[in-house]
């Protein structure tokens, strides 16, 4: 059964999906079988892998609104050993369609349980809220990782996201554990790096990936041309920082 892991930070423009993408890609690469279930309405990940979202037939909306299968739903990548299921822009209305369903925390675990055997991780790419989207994720996952970006504000709303996986820990899904913290757009040169590592390693001890990942130019291109970093350009920092960064995922498994 596969170990479901939310990416999950209310903040926008932490590296949440270039995370969810490239950490699949890079763990897929290394040989473990990988579902990228994308949550977000923006669908970043999905135009990420190459999947032009208004070509698809259903999506995760579908999966959640209108009971389509998720086996039906998931488009196997290109890429080795990742598969995807995507997301498009009927995504946006579904918290309100969801909030008159029955046991509407659990339907992202209810869809994805037909598949769960399938892989041997799953990754959930979640929208920039703590709406019931996100709730649906936490309720689906093992664990959750929280990106989160070496900038002034980094640790703004964080004790929120606590609050809230507290929450669902209490009433829904008691094993929930954090997986860990990524620092990414880490630049080391400046002193507000280390005033910001220091800090998000005092929020949170014990739990902060030794890798981080730095900004670079290649990182914020290989999304338009529908690639991960991998393979859009292998020798990149941005490349390497993934794939050091994925190893030291599955050392902690």
């Amino acid at each position: 059964m596969a170990k479901t892991v939310s990416v999950i930070n209310q903040k926008g423009g932490v590296g949440k999906t270039t995370t969810a993408v490239n950490l699949s890609a890079a763990i897929g690469a290394l040989g473990k079988k990988v579902l990228l279930v994308d949550i977000d309405p923006q669908g970043n990940s999905t135009s990420g892998y190459g999947i032009n979202k208004r070509e698809i037939e259903n999506s995760t909306y579908d999966m959640l609104i209108n009971s389509v299968k998720a086996s039906e739903i998931v488009i196997k990548t290109k890429f080795k050993n990742v598969d995807l299921l995507p997301a498009d822009i009927n995504l946006a209305g579904a918290e309100v369609e969801m909030i008159g369903l029955n046991r509407r925390e659990s339907l992202v675990k209810m869809a994805l349980a037909e598949i769960w055997d399938n892989y041997d991780f799953i990754f959930l790419d979640c929208p920039p809220s703590l709406g019931l989207i996100t709730i649906n994720a936490l309720c689906a996952s093992d664990s959750f990782l929280v990106p989160i970006q070496c900038e002034y504000y980094a640790l703004e709303g964080l004790a929120q996201l606590m609050a809230t996986v507290r929450q669902i820990k209490r009433l829904y899904n008691p094993q929930l554990e954090l997986e860990g913290v990524l620092l990414t757009m880490y630049d080391g040169r400046l002193n507000l790096t280390g005033q910001v590592v220091d800090e998000v390693k005092k929020f949170f001890p014990k739990k902060v990936y030794s890798c981080a990942i730095p900004r670079n130019v290649r990182l914020s291109e290989a999304p338009s041309f529908g690639e991960p970093v991998m393979y859009y350009d292998r020798s990149s920092k941005g490349a390497a920082a993934y794939e050091n960064f994925a190893k030291e995922f599955l050392d902690k498994q």
